[in-house]
C-alpha cells in the first residue's frame, strides 16, 4: 500500500520531526511511504520529496518566504502547487495523509485545495486522512469552516494524543461534529533510547532553535543559583538558531556550560540527564514523558501562541513538570523552578499513551484492508 504524506513546517521543525517518526512507523508496518516536505531541509531528517522550501517570516505565520527570504508571489504559488500535483499523480497512492490541514496551515490552501480536489475526483478514491496533534491554536471564528472542510475532504482524522490528558475538543470546540472521523492514537514518539552513561547533566534544549535564545540566556544566568550548579549544563541551541545568536550564547557561556547546536543522540541524553529545561513543544514533551525525566517547561507564547502553554499547564497539574511562563522568565524564577523540579518525583510511567506511531499504522492498515 502506498502512502503520500504531506507536511509543511514553517518556523520550528516539530511538524517535520513528528511526520518523519510516523513515516518510519508506517514503513515498518509494510507501507510504501513518500514523505513530501514543503519546509526548509533539516539536517538529520530525510524526506522523499523536497518541494521549493517555504518558511514563516515570524511567529505570526502570516507571511510566507521563499528559500531566498523573499515573500512568495502568485507565480511561486502556482509553480509549487503544480509540482505537488505532479508528484501526487505520479505516485497513484492508496492513502493521502495530510499533516495538520484543515486545522492549521491555511497559508497552504493554494496547493492543498487542488490536491484534495484531485484526490476526491479519482476512481477508485484514495483514503484521505488528516494527521494532527492533540492541541491546536484556538480559532473559534474559523471552526465551522474547518469542520466543513474536514467533513468534505477527509475520511479519517488521526489525533496524535491521549484524551486522558487533553481531548481534541479542548482547543477545537467543534470536535463533536467530527466525532465519527476522530481517532486518538496516543502520542507519536520515536522508540525509547537506552540511557547514555549516567552523566547527571542538566539538559537545556530549544527545539528547532528559531525562538529559543532567551531561554538559553536565562539558563546560563540561572545555573549558579540552583541546587544543580555543580552539574554540567548542556545547552542545545537548535539547528535554526542564527549564527549571530549562537556566537553570542558562546560568549555568555561560563565554565560548566557546554553549548551545542543539536545532538543526534538527544533521546539518549534526555534519558540519562538529571533534569530537563525546555519549551513545551509536542515532540520535546513526548520525549520527556517517555524518558520520565524531571522537567521545567517554559512554553513558547510569542505571537499569541497558546498551544504550548496549555500543554505545560496540563502536565504541571498532574505533577509531571514544573511550568514557568515565558512572561515570568527571569534567572531567579528559572532557578527556583529548577530547584522545585529537582526535588520532585519522576513523572508516572503510565501518565499518557506513547504508542501513537504504531497505533496510527495499525489504524491505516485496518482502514485500507
Amino acid at each position: 500500500m502506498k502512502v503520500f504524506f504531506y507536511v509543511q513546517h514553517l518556523l520550528g521543525i516539530g511538524h517535520l520531526k513528528r511526520a518523519a517518526t510516523l513515516a518510519q512507523a508506517l514503513r515498518a508496518a509494510g507501507f510504501q511511504v513518500v514523505l513530501v516536505s514543503g519546509g526548509a531541509p533539516v539536517s538529520g531528517i530525510a524526506v522523499d520529496v523536497q518541494l521549493s522550501p517555504a518558511s514563516a517570516a515570524d511567529a505570526k505565520f502570516k507571511t510566507l518566504l521563499d528559500e531566498s527570504g523573499r515573500p512568495v508571489d502568485e507565480e511561486w504559488k502556482r509553480g509549487r502547487a503544480a509540482a505537488l500535483l505532479d508528484v501526487w499523480r505520479a505516485l497513484r497512492a492508496d492513502v493521502l495523509l495530510v499533516e495538520l490541514f484543515p486545522f492549521g496551515r491555511r497559508q497552504m490552501r493554494f496547493e492543498l485545495m487542488p490536491l484534495l480536489e484531485d484526490a476526491r475526483r479519482l476512481a477508485p478514491r484514495p483514503l484521505v486522512v488528516c494527521s494532527v496533534r492533540d492541541l491546536l491554536q484556538p480559532r473559534p471564528d474559523r471552526e465551522q469552516e474547518t469542520a466543513e472542510l474536514a467533513t468534505r475532504f477527509f475520511d479519517r482524522i488521526l489525533v496524535h494524543g491521549d484524551p486522558r490528558l487533553a481531548s481534541f475538543e479542548r482547543t477545537f470546540g467543534s470536535a463533536r461534529t467530527l466525532e465519527a472521523r476522530l481517532h486518538y492514537t496516543g502520542y507519536v514518539v520515536a522508540p525509547a533510547a537506552s540511557p547514555a552513561a549516567a552523566a547527571a547533566e542538566v539538559l537545556v534544549s530549544a527545539g528547532g532553535g528559531a525562538v529559543g535564545r532567551r531561554l538559553l540566556e536565562t539558563a546560563i544566568a540561572a545555573r549558579e543559583h540552583t541546587l544543580l550548579r555543580g552539574s554540567t549544563w548542556r545547552l542545545l541551541a537548535g539547528l535554526n538558531c542564527s549564527e549571530a545568536d549562537f556566537r553570542e550564547l558562546g560568549r555568555e557561556a561560563k565554565p560548566g556550560i557546554v553549548l551545542e547546536r543539536s545532538r543526534a543522540d538527544f533521546q539518549e541524553l534526555l534519558a540519562s540527564c538529571a533534569l530537563s529545561v525546555s519549551q513545551a513543544g509536542y515532540n520535546t514533551v513526548a520525549e520527556t514523558l517517555q524518558a520520565r525525566v524531571r522537567a521545567v517547561l517554559v512554553p513558547f507564547a510569542a505571537g499569541g501562541e497558546t498551544e504550548q502553554s496549555v500543554r505545560a499547564e496540563l502536565l504541571a497539574a498532574r505533577g509531571a513538570a514544573i511550568m514557568l511562563s515565558e512572561a515570568a522568565l527571569t534567572a531567579q524564577a528559572l532557578a527556583d523552578a529548577v530547584n522545585r523540579a529537582a526535588r520532585a518525583p519522576r513523572p508516572a510511567a503510565d501518565l499518557v499513551d506513547l504508542g501513537g506511531a504504531q497505533r496510527s499504522a495499525e489504524l491505516l492498515k485496518e482502514w485500507v484492508s
